[in-house]
């Protein structure tokens, strides 16, 4: 028997009833040639880590625009969280770990530079619909064409918002990134002298926990207890409450909060800035682009451009086109 052969026997007799196998997988939108050490799942999970998308994340904001401090979390390092605690949950109901750490690690491919900030231009300059997950989904088709399969397309794409993914996997990344962000972000924002750790509401921290660390593992046990022999993913209904009113807490006092978002405005503008010189000026996207204006318009190859552009870059590229340099003579 072939590697791949032993493997997928092991996901046969040691996975959950409700497990997504990678042995019946929908399959792929093109057919690729058979590879005997690997599921179908680790080589998604390969192609999205050797992607030149997957690298650019750890300059692209998580919550603080550019930040010049080591410890602060970026898209990259928001990801990796998001698939350990997403592999943790699977482990632990006996679901396919190798289907939840492919659809982690892919879920933000599409997200803008300067986070929702970004977001919100492409919004209002490019499509009202557009957003971060649809984006992720077209990183993986179209820009960096992976070819990955259905059930990780899937749960890429239903990451977010009120989609629910196909396969219990799928439904397991939707949690797990919300339970990642909830806690490094009030993490960040006590770092950044935004929050102080007392400034959690003290029922929410005596059911929830008083540390980070006790916050996840609270949430991921939530999520485990309650999903354990189902066909569906969810959280016990009184901590999820608690989880809710935490994120709502997080909204008021970090995400709209002027001095951690301050410099947004300036980022929106910025982005928009260089949206609208390109589709004016739309010879001087760079040479990858030229298939994607010519099929689908200059419109829809801007956005691709400025979507997968990292936060340094943006800035670098808006001062090489719109502030003047200092003249010297040697």
């Amino acid at each position: 028997m072939t590697i791949r052969q032993l493997l997928e026997d092991r996901e046969k007799r040691e996975l959950s009833e409700y497990a997504a196998l990678s042995v019946n997988t929908r399959g792929r939108l093109n057919e690729i040639s058979y590879d005997d050490m690997r599921t179908e799942y680790q080589r998604d999970r390969d192609r999205i880590i050797h992607c030149k998308s997957f690298r650019r994340l750890m300059h692209k904001t998580q919550v603080f625009l550019s930040p010049e401090h080591d410890h602060y979390r970026t898209r990259l390092t928001h990801t990796l969280e998001v698939s350990q605690i997403a592999r943790t949950i699977a482990r632990s109901l006996m679901l396919n770990e190798d289907l939840c750490e492919a659809i982690s690690l892919g879920h933000d491919l599409g997200h803008t530079p300067f986070g929702h900030a970004g977001e919100r231009v492409l919004r209002k300059c490019y499509d009202e619909n557009f957003t971060h997950c649809r984006q992720s989904l077209r990183v993986v088709d179209r820009i960096e064409n992976l070819n990955l399969t259905y059930e990780v397309r899937n749960g890429i794409l239903c990451h977010a918002g009120d989609d629910i993914a196909d396969t219990l996997e799928g439904v397991i990344v939707k949690f797990a990134d919300r339970i990642a962000y909830i806690n490094h972000d009030i993490d960040d924002a006590v770092r950044a002298g935004i929050l102080k750790s007392t400034d959690i509401p003290e029922q929410l921290c005596a059911l929830l926990g008083y540390t980070h660390g006790e916050r996840i593992n609270t949430m991921v046990r939530s999520v485990v207890a309650s999903s354990s022999g189902k066909d569906e993913i969810s959280m016990e209904p009184d901590i999820y409450r608690a989880t809710m009113r935490l994120r709502a807490f997080l909204f008021e006092n970090v995400y709209t909060n002027p001095e951690a978002k301050g410099e947004e405005g300036r980022a929106e503008s910025m982005l928009e800035t260089l949206y609208h010189y390109f589709i004016e000026h739309p010879l001087e996207l760079p040479t990858e682009f030229e298939e994607t204006a010519d099929e689908e318009g200059s419109a829809r190859a801007v956005c691709d451009y400025i979507s997968g552009m990292t936060d340094r870059y943006a800035i670098n590229l808006y001062k090489e086109l719109f502030v003047p340099k200092v003249w010297s003579k040697l």
